[in-house]
């Protein structure tokens, strides 16, 4: 393997507002593979949907990057490499703070060798409803009706949709307990907020070093644009903000590039392809 290592962030960096790669970030990086470069991105999405959402973009020769690190797949065949998943008792004391304030969230699960992701039919918000209309199609997607079966499985990820006045409380409860990782965060592009709770060890930060073992990189360079990003920036050697990040982001960042509309992070890579490579 190369050297220098680079990673990516999906929404928001490589993807344009559309949620799509632009044809020209493909054209580039797919000559720059080719060519060489060791190229992979860290995702929250699933693969099949990050699949989806690169499509014209070969497939990356190295593992990638998803659920926000809770799991690491074949960069070809999306095969699980690595994965964390919650404990009993910290899905327990999830469902029990989340029932008690009627907060029904999207529960990502492995149930036997499949991912699932379950919510409480009829219990939908509009944050929600969107979600699950931009995924239409997806046979990840399992509604059900009963809470038992909504926490079944060995679920990685807990979901929360809504304004961030009902979600705050959520996040100050997980977010400084040890057994957990919680992210609160604004939806790019819409005024709904989410509240994200997985595993302490299902991070980018700790994905990152799993593939600088994998790889034996001696450099690694990251690009994102949000502050389930800042795993991932202290994780790399060198990082860039897009334009459009955070400024969270931006302060910790080695430079701003471009932006994602404007094919940042390709653009980044076809002017320093020589050190790359």
């Amino acid at each position: 393997m190369g050297k220098t290592l680079c990673i990516s962030d999906l929404d928001g960096t490589l993807l344009g507002r559309d949620s799509r790669i632009s044809d020209y970030s493909c054209r580039v990086i797919n000559r720059l593979m080719e060519q060489g470069l060791q190229f992979t991105y860290a995702t929250a999405r699933a693969y099949p949907s990050s699949s989806k959402a690169l499509k014209g973009l070969n497939p990356p020769i190295l593992p990638v990057i998803v659920y926000n690190g809770a799991a690491l797949c074949d960069g070809k065949s999306g095969k699980i490499l690595a994965e964390v998943f919650l404990q009993q008792e910290e899905i327990a004391s999830i469902r029990q703070f989340l029932s008690e304030r009627e907060i029904y969230p999207l529960v990502y699960s492995r149930q036997g060798e499949k991912d699932s992701v379950r919510w409480l039919v009829g219990k939908e918000n509009e944050g929600m409803r969107h979600y699950l209309q931009t995924r239409s199609g997806d046979p990840r997607l399992a509604g059900t009706s009963e809470e038992e079966e909504l926490y079944g499985g060995r679920i990685f990820y807990v979901t929360c949709i809504g304004t961030r006045e009902e979600l705050l409380p959520v996040y100050e409860q997980f977010r400084s307990q040890y057994f957990y990782n919680c992210i609160l965060q604004q939806e790019l592009y819409r005024e709904e907020y989410f509240c994200e709770i997985f595993p302490r060890k299902a991070t980018k930060f700790e994905a990152v070093q799993w593939l600088r073992k994998w790889t034996g990189a001696e450099r690694i360079i990251g690009f994102g644009d949000r502050i389930n990003d800042l795993p991932l920036f202290e994780a790399c050697d060198c990082c860039y903000a897009v334009s459009n990040a955070v400024e969270e982001l931006k302060r910790i960042a080695d430079g701003v590039i471009a932006s994602n509309e404007e094919d940042g992070v390709a653009r980044w890579l076809s002017e320093h392809a020589q050190e790359l490579l």
